[in-house]
């Protein structure tokens, strides 16, 4: 299957070095490139696309408000130079959000995701991962059992750990290095010396900090760049 691309952006050098990388994916094929949002919004209303690069700032017309004009919207990619879009982007639902400038890996990354949306393999509620529950142990003789979709957090105290999920918390002997290992890696993700939180359950991210269940959470200074970048991923 050739996925049909447009690049949309103003920067001449910026154009060229996606239409290389476009070149080089088989699986995608670049119908047309534009200087100017205007100039693409007309063709887009016009023409079947699956895939738009797109830049922000541009003259006339930016980025975001050619986004949310848009009648029929195709899969899109933010390419920009500047990272504080990132949020407005992902809620007006672009596929990813690419910094300039932008190494081929990522790029390439970014379109195999789309990819994968485009051919999804199997059932899509078992893609994310097998597991369903844990069994967790309370007392010396009792075991229970929590649904991974049911946790929110995961907080450190020293050698135990809290977990709460959406009506209960349990708090069990372990570290929380040790536990959040035993977790989904695409489901959950490390964010603080003292913190795991599920990635599904973030309502809001600002500055150092995010949301969860209403309350707000610390990201710490050494995770902040890893966890920003997959919560914007994971925003999807």
């Amino acid at each position: 299957m050739e996925l049909k691309a447009i690049v949309v952006d103003d920067e001449p050098l910026a154009v060229d070095v996606l239409k290389n990388y476009i070149d080089q994916i088989k699986e995608l094929h670049l119908a047309k490139t534009f200087s100017n949002a205007i100039d693409a919004y007309t063709y887009v209303q016009a023409n079947h696309l699956d895939i738009i690069f797109l830049d922000i700032n541009m003259p006339v017309l930016g980025g975001l408000d050619f986004l949310e004009n848009l009648k029929v919207k195709p899969m899109v990619v933010i390419t920009s130079a500047h990272e504080e879009y990132a949020l407005k982007s992902f809620e007006l639902e672009v596929i990813d959000y690419l910094v300039k400038p932008i190494p081929f890996p990522r790029f390439l990354k970014a379109v195999n995701r789309i990819i994968e949306l485009k051919n999804p393999k199997g059932d899509p509620s078992q893609a994310s991962s097998e597991k369903a529950h844990i069994f967790i142990k309370v007392d010396k003789k009792k075991l229970q059992k929590i649904h991974l979709n049911d946790i929110l957090v995961v907080e450190s105290l020293k050698d135990y750990i809290r977990i709460k999920t959406k009506t209960d918390k349990f708090i069990i002997h372990k570290t929380l290095g040790s536990f959040t290992d035993e977790l989904p890696a695409d489901r959950f993700l490390r964010i603080h010396r003292s913190f795991t939180i599920a990635l599904d359950k973030v309502d809001a991210v600002e500055g150092n900090s995010l949301e969860v269940d209403g309350i707000r959470y610390t990201i710490g200074r050494s995770y902040i760049d890893a966890v920003k970048s997959r919560i914007l991923e994971d925003l999807l």
